[in-house]
């Protein structure tokens, strides 16, 4: 098996003014209670994970909506009144507001959290202005995104597959379902120019040694019933498995808990994150179905030089196609906003997934999530290695900009 390449270090311009060192200790208040960000940050998690919507893109946009909000409105405090009291009630403020629109089913618990969020800040001048900046802020974002296409109907808009020829995407075993995401690569930004603006270089060529090779990697260590795969590498597949958005709420929420930023600092982190996260997720879409190259599955069963009708991945093929994959743009996006805004190391902390239960790993670095990445979509035998670089290439890109562009997008409007 080929091993995954070594990345650089890090560098992003124009975004010198964001950086911190991670601090290894929770955000706890004087009062020993948690901080207002965590509290609207579990708020939220809990949100989408009760109400939100089948597409994960849309869900991204839901945080991205209500932190960005609340990034505006902490960005500064009127004179004359405590800037800690003011900024908890903007955030607070400006979450609720969002969540309550986006997601209304969930009013009464989002009610009841804004409640004990306003009894925990002194009563006066400075509670009751930051909530209704919050809360200006948090409608002046949902109004500039109305129909910018992220709704799960214009996400999984019809595609019109191409027929069948070789490197040429096609519905894939067993369910052979429609494409999803198509309409993605419609959807309005928040800071990209076009959805094309990062659009990848072409996947290796079919007749290439590289292509040769990918497939070769996937057809050995990606089949149900491989004989190579090692138990670390099935259980690497089947941790990696689920929604990204899923998997990586718990390492932001590590990331904020331990920041030394404070509450603006705190809703900058989850804003700018959500929002790289959006901007890739329509990039991957724009190169994915530039290229529309075949999954693995259709290349060897139909493709290869000893075609194995057969063969069959250890994980069900998603519904789009190869290049680039998803969960890598994800991960090098996430990769890209955490290292920049806390740090590449930090603490030792440990991580489940709910496609692996029982299974708990431990990280200290961000960087250890996308190397698993890019390894488990191999192992579970629907990706190409070089889909996955390629993803972690596109998200480092998006979410390079997206921290380059940070100072427009957070002021205040």
């Amino acid at each position: 098996m080929r091993s995954t390449r070594t990345r650089p270090a890090l560098v992003v311009l124009g975004a010198a003014a964001l950086l911190t060192a991670p601090l290894a200790v929770p955000q706890v208040s004087a009062a020993g209670r948690t901080s207002t960000a965590l509290v609207w940050y579990d708020a939220t998690a809990e949100t989408v994970a009760t109400a939100g919507a089948s597409t994960q893109i849309t869900n991204s946009r839901t945080w991205a909506i209500s932190w960005l909000a609340a990034a505006r409105a902490t960005q500064s405090v009127p004179a004359g009144v405590d800037s800690g009291a003011y900024q908890e009630a903007a955030l607070a403020g400006a979450v609720h507001r969002a969540l309550v629109t986006l997601a209304p089913s969930r009013t009464e618990q989002l009610d009841a959290t804004f409640k004990v969020t306003r009894e925990a800040i002194p009563d006066g001048p400075a509670e009751d202005r930051g909530v209704a900046a919050g809360e200006r802020q948090a409608d002046l974002v949902l109004t500039s995104r109305q129909g910018d296409g992220l709704d799960p109907a214009s996400v999984n808009a019809p595609y019109p597959v191409k027929p069948a020829a070789p490197g040429v995407w096609q519905p894939t075993p067993p369910a052979y379902a429609p494409a999803a995401q198509y309409g993605n690569l419609l959807a309005k930004p928040f800071l990209l120019r076009t959805q094309s603006q990062f659009r990848l270089a072409p996947p290796p060529a079919l007749d290439s040694g590289r292509y040769a090779a990918d497939l070769a990697e996937v057809r050995a260590y990606g089949a149900v019933d491989s004989a190579v795969r090692s138990p670390r590498q099935t259980e690497t597949a089947t941790f990696w498995l689920g929604s990204s958005l899923t998997l990586y709420t718990e390492p932001l929420r590590v990331a904020l808990s331990r920041t030394h930023q404070g509450t603006a600092g705190q809703a900058r982190l989850v804003a700018l994150f959500h929002v790289a996260l959006v901007d890739t997720q329509i990039a991957t879409s724009d190169s994915k179905y530039a290229y529309e190259r075949w999954r693995p599955v259709t290349a060897i069963r139909t493709g290869a030089i000893e075609p194995a009708p057969d063969w069959t991945p250890l994980h069900t093929t998603p519904a789009h196609p190869d290049y680039p994959s998803g969960h890598n743009t994800y991960a090098g996006a996430a990769q890209t906003v955490l290292s920049a805004l806390t740090g590449p190391r930090t603490a030792p902390f440990a991580l489940t997934s709910p496609t692996a239960p029982g299974v708990t790993r431990t990280y200290t670095t961000w960087k250890q999530l996308s190397d698993e990445n890019v390894d488990a979509r191999v192992f579970s035998g629907i990706h190409t290695r070089s889909a996955d670089e390629a993803g972690i290439t596109l998200g480092t890109k998006v979410a390079r900009y997206v921290l380059q562009n940070a100072r427009g997008l957070l002021a205040q409007r």
